[in-house]
């Protein structure tokens, strides 16, 4: 099965970490960010498709042609304008309805919410988060189906936030874009579409902050000196 990772953009939010070093190479503890995301693969991951763009090099030169056992792939996504234009870039390497793994390259996932997910035929993890106007805010059905998610409410109606994990199929290729009122264009609004026409779940996982904190980026920063 494949996984994609979208890991293009350029982390304004953990500047000046970033200056130098792309996101989802930042370390959380000893490891970076995407060797958490690959130690949390299930078995069933085999090949991992990678959207790079801003310092593309040093992802690659990371992770190779193969890692811990994956064949890599690589797309690069030239304007960075969004996670949705992101993903559009990886449409060529799939069959028509094959379904896939989908991961934002600055989450920390668990192995076991990466098995909740693909316990069902279409999922997305949804978290509690501790600032929705940051986030993108689900709104559930009785029987945990996501009706529609709204991505930097004003007024949120709750803080169920739609996280970076997501299971779905080469349909989501289907639809079309649509731009965020401050420019960006972001993949919920391709998801928002594919949730109309797919029954898609809301696995419930761990919190998950909206935004990191001075004190915190000072404390990661002091890592790299």
């Amino acid at each position: 099965m494949k996984a994609v990772i979208l890991a293009a953009g350029k982390g304004r939010r953990m500047l000046p970490l970033t200056l130098t070093i792309p996101k989802p190479l930042l370390r959380i503890g000893n490891k970076t960010i995407l060797d958490h995301i690959f130690d949390a693969f299930p078995e069933e991951i085999d090949q991992v498709i990678i959207v790079v763009g801003y310092l593309k090099k040093k992802i690659q030169q990371h992770l190779g042609i193969k890692y811990q056992g994956r064949t890599i792939r690589y797309v690069v996504q030239d304007i960075l304008d969004g996670s949705a234009t992101a993903l559009l870039c990886c449409q060529d390497f799939f069959l028509p309805k094959e379904k896939f793994l989908l991961v934002y390259g600055d989450e920390l996932p668990t192995h076991e919410e990466f098995v909740d997910c693909l316990q069902h035929q279409y999922s997305w993890l949804c978290s509690p988060s501790h600032d929705p106007r940051q986030s993108g805010i689900a709104m559930l059905s009785n029987d945990q189906q996501i009706l529609e998610v709204i991505e930097k409410p004003e007024n949120p109606v709750s803080n169920l936030s739609a996280a970076g994990i997501m299971v779905v199929d080469s349909y989501i290729f289907n639809y079309k874009l649509i731009q965020h009122r401050n420019g960006e264009y972001y993949l919920t609004s391709l998801m928002n579409q594919f949730v109309a026409d797919h029954k898609v779940h809301a696995v419930l996982g761990s919190a998950r902050p909206s935004f990191i904190s001075p004190d915190e980026v000072e404390k990661l920063h002091s890592q790299y000196l």
